[in-house]
């Protein structure tokens, strides 16, 4: 109870926003502004800005030191070694937050879709949400090329693994702090494909997804480099179906026929 007897204001849910960065100094502090002022708006959560830089050279590190010297809302995360996932896997796993969530630094996912985001886990209960460019609804710009290989893999995602998830790859997710404790430390791969992995084996898990459509434009300046992103992604998905035969024929439990801890 308050000092005046009535009871206490309900704390806010907390959310930690991650913002993987690789050499991105030149968009950082526009990007890290813009959201500032976006999540502001949004009184419903306690929000915090997390940046984990994983190997920059080109002083994105001191840019990110700026910046959460200047707010209280940031937080800079500093890893030597790369990989999205690394990067994502080190910030929720550290992290008290109530909810997770990430998205890529270009802000290339339309900011209206975050509270969307955050609202299924914290008020619809779903374990994972995902931003999906495929689903009825999403409007997308990007490249013929782009769009092709996108959609290539997700058919080869579904027919190789059975999941119904529609959007492997986009980088939009949040989590609850049950799903980043029990399954990422499942998870093996540390880079792109990371994402998919993360909700196949939630989905193989029993985890309730949402998929939500969004808006999305291409950042023009993308460092994804296309063909040993796939080479390791199709090497994921061979992986993921082998772990989940295992686990159906041979008996073995779940969890540790998917995936194991690689927290040490």
């Amino acid at each position: 109870m308050s000092a005046t007897g009535s009871p206490p204001a309900p704390t806010a849910p907390t959310v930690d926003v991650v913002l993987p960065v690789l050499n991105e100094a030149h968009v950082l502090e526009q990007s890290v502004l813009t959201l500032r002022r976006f999540l502001g708006k949004e009184p419903r959560y306690t929000w915090r800005i997390v940046i984990v830089d994983n190997g920059s050279t080109d002083g994105t590190d001191r840019v990110a030191t700026g910046l959460a010297e200047r707010f209280s809302d940031v937080r800079v995360l500093h890893l030597s070694q790369r990989g999205r996932g690394r990067a994502l896997r080190h910030a929720w796993l550290e992290s008290r937050a109530d909810i997770m969530c990430y998205m890529d630094v270009d802000l290339s996912t339309e900011l209206a879709a975050l509270p969307r985001l955050i609202d299924a886990v914290a008020v619809e209960g779903y374990d994972v949400a995902t931003g999906s460019r495929l689903l009825p609804g999403a409007r997308v710009v990007r490249s013929v090329k782009r769009e092709l290989i996108s959609r290539a893999y997700n058919l080869f995602v579904h027919a190789v693994l059975r999941t119904r998830f529609s959007d492997g790859q986009c980088g939009f997710k949040a989590v609850s702090r049950e799903v980043a404790d029990r399954i990422l430390p499942q998870i093996q791969n540390q880079s792109w494909f990371f994402d998919t992995e993360l909700l196949v084996l939630a989905e193989t898990q029993g985890r309730r997804i949402k998929d939500l459509p969004i808006v999305w434009i291409e950042d023009d300046d993308s460092r994804v480099k296309l063909v040993p992103t796939a080479w390791d992604d199709i090497k994921g998905v061979v992986r993921l179906r082998w772990q989940l035969w295992r686990a159906r024929w041979v008996g073995s439990a779940p969890t540790a026929a998917i995936g194991r801890d690689t927290r040490k």
